[in-house]
């Protein structure tokens, strides 16, 4: 297992709203608009890649999957600031 980085700017909300459901069902969490994250094997990684490709089809967008390795994911840092 490794962890992964997914992002995607996708203009077509259906579709984008395709790509966010199929990343759930992978087991990766939002951790942005358009991004996801979480432990994915190589197997299940290269699946999914296939399957977004296909969601994707012909219309405009981008998907971008990234994997991280342990030492940068223990270097990263967040600033969140929660509405008042």
């Amino acid at each position: 297992m490794g962890y992964v980085l997914l992002i995607y700017d996708i203009p077509d909300d259906g579709i984008r709203h395709k790509i966010s459901e199929r990343c759930k069902d992978y087991g990766l969490s939002r951790i942005q608009y358009s991004a996801f994250a979480g432990e994915l094997d190589r197997n299940r990684r290269e699946e999914l890649m296939l399957r977004l490709k296909k969601t994707l089809g012909r219309k405009e967008g981008n998907i971008r999957l990234q994997p991280v390795c342990t030492r940068d994911l223990a270097l990263a840092k967040e600033v969140v600031v929660e509405p008042s």
